[in-house]
């Protein structure tokens, strides 16, 4: 049974077994009286011996030691360049190497899986004492794999530093296995790959234009095909700017409201009104700073200079045509202590004014914040009459009405789809804005590619600017969309992969090159 596993041993005959702390040590020598040089003649005139120690894998939990006592030889044949060599045992030693190919495989497959320190740390576990760049080396020495025939190739970026340095990978689709990864993203190192690879027949790509000309130029023979989910994700985009862009409409009527809410007496009113949130005058002194130095003629980087702001800061302010669209975010902000208003100025109203003692009452609620967060919301009523008045309902914020529009009426929640039906009753470019995205819905998942060009002509037409450009957009990669509206094929294997990647890339703490990024990527299961 041994022999079957490790048919090395019946080449070598044990000498002593000598058992240390943490490891085992085998003494050995070579059965055979004569070698084999590389010449492929064979030999028996021995030139003189040493030792050679191979670390072998761990049993018991206890390091494996192959002490073997190794001859050289002289080689007879007149015309071989080597005058000496030494013996090699198949299967237990290879030149230069000293673990046995037993425990390189293993090591390597440490080394794929956990990279360097975290490898190194595990191979201790099992009685192996390796360093992190020995296990990184181990890596590095493996042959990539080939490529092979590809007919469905997938293409996707990704980071090595966000926003500055980028790279590509792609996949096969057929397999869902990575096969190049290169450094940067741009259309011509595409397409010098395609060139090689004439078999590609689907292309599947998301809307970057680097990708499709260098797809065009490289394979004009394959079809490109748009994901969906990117298709899907720019379209949300547009709806939560169309969205943003009448926010002001989202809250219901108040007339209705005060009935509802305040009844039929009306609570005193309080003499001084709220203040402004301290981030929110903030961001209008900011913006009437920014708006007055570009009018001066300063750029961005100027005014982000003299401002103090980043420069993405200062793109937001200028770009922005009027306060309110800076700071809606910060006024539709959610808090903890919202859910429980209409409690707590109930209870204020009826005398209540301890704040530790309305705390602990919302608090069996199931409020989650803390005391301090009522303290301040009960602050701005103590210097008024005594009463707070009753609060309004608050308007949906944009992000929950995108995700309204966004969301299968099936697979909405009663209060959502009754909220979205008010708002669509009430509103009539929010009404066409969910029967738009309603459309477009309905031709991704039916796969009915040809209502595209329907589709688009009336967007456009429509007076929604930021759907009317999300169309304009789909226009100009019309084929690619088209494919991808109506083609099975998507690039999920693709988002897969890369999130794959990323693990391994963080894995490694970002220091590592691109050449062993590239051996994980390609050689790891």
């Amino acid at each position: 049974m041994l022999l079957e596993l490790f048919p090395y041993l019946s080449a070598l005959v044990i000498e002593e077994v000598e058992r240390q702390s943490d490891k085992v040590v085998l003494r050995t020598r070579v059965r055979a009286a004569t070698g084999s040089c590389r010449c492929g003649q064979s030999s028996a005139r021995v030139h003189g011996r040493y030792a050679r120690r191979l670390r072998d894998v761990a049993a018991g939990g206890l390091g494996v030691v192959i002490e073997l006592s190794i001859r050289r030889f002289r080689c007879e044949n007149p015309d071989c360049p080597a005058v000496t060599f030494a013996e090699q045992i198949s299967g237990l030693t290879t030149p230069h190497s000293r673990y046995t190919p037993l425990m390189r495989g293993v090591l390597t497959q440490i080394g794929l899986a956990l990279a360097g320190r975290a490898g190194a740390r595990l191979a201790a576990v099992f009685g192996v004492t390796v360093g992190k760049d020995m296990l990184l080396q181990l890596v590095r020495d493996l042959p990539e794999p080939e490529a092979g025939e590809v007919e469905v190739l997938g293409v996707d970026d990704f980071a090595f530093r966000k926003g500055r340095h980028y790279g590509t990978v792609l996949i096969n689709m057929a397999t869902h296995r990575p096969l190049h990864l290169y450094d940067g993203r741009e259309g011509e190192d595409l397409a010098a790959w395609l060139r090689d690879h004439p078999e590609v027949k689907v292309i599947c790509r998301d809307r970057s234009s680097g990708y499709g000309e260098g797809a065009r130029i490289g394979a004009p023979q394959a079809a490109q095909v748009a994901d969906r989910y990117h298709l899907w994700a720019n379209l949300g985009q547009a709806v939560e700017k169309t969205v943003n862009a009448y926010r002001s409409r989202l809250a219901e009527p108040s007339s209705g409201l005060a009935g509802r809410i305040d009844g039929p007496e009306a609570e005193p009113e309080v003499v001084q009104p709220p203040k402004e949130l301290r981030v929110v005058t903030r961001l209008r002194e900011q913006h009437a700073a920014a708006h007055e130095l570009w009018e001066q003629g300063m750029s961005k980087a100027a005014i982000g200079r003299k401002l103090g702001l980043h420069q993405a800061t200062v793109r937001k302010l200028v770009n922005a045509r009027s306060a309110d669209d800076v700071v809606a975010k910060s006024l539709q902000r959610v808090h903890n202590v919202d859910p429980y208003i209409s409690y707590l100025h109930r209870r204020w109203n009826e005398g209540v004014r301890n704040a530790a003692q309305l705390y602990r009452e919302i608090q069996g609620l199931g409020y989650p914040g803390g005391e301090l967060a009522v303290q301040r919301h009960l602050r701005r009523y103590r210097t008024g009459r005594g009463h707070a008045p009753a609060p309004g309902l608050k308007p949906p914020t944009v992000r929950e009405v995108t995700s309204w529009i966004m969301t299968h009426p099936e697979h909405l929640r009663d209060e959502s789809a009754d909220q979205l039906h008010r708002l669509r009753e009430r509103d009539p470019e929010l009404d066409r804005l969910t029967g738009h995205v309603r459309k477009f819905a309905a031709m991704m998942t039916g796969r009915h590619g040809d209502r595209l060009e329907d589709w688009i002509t009336g967007a456009e037409q429509d007076t929604l600017a930021p759907l009317a450009s999300f169309a304009h957009h789909l226009r100009r990669d019309f084929d690619a969309v088209r494919n991808g509206l109506s083609l099975p094929h998507n690039s999920g294997a693709v988002e897969g992969n890369i999130n794959r990647l990323k693990m391994l890339k963080r894995q490694m703490f970002g220091r590592a090159s691109l050449d062993l990024l590239r051996k994980r990527v390609l050689l790891a299961r």
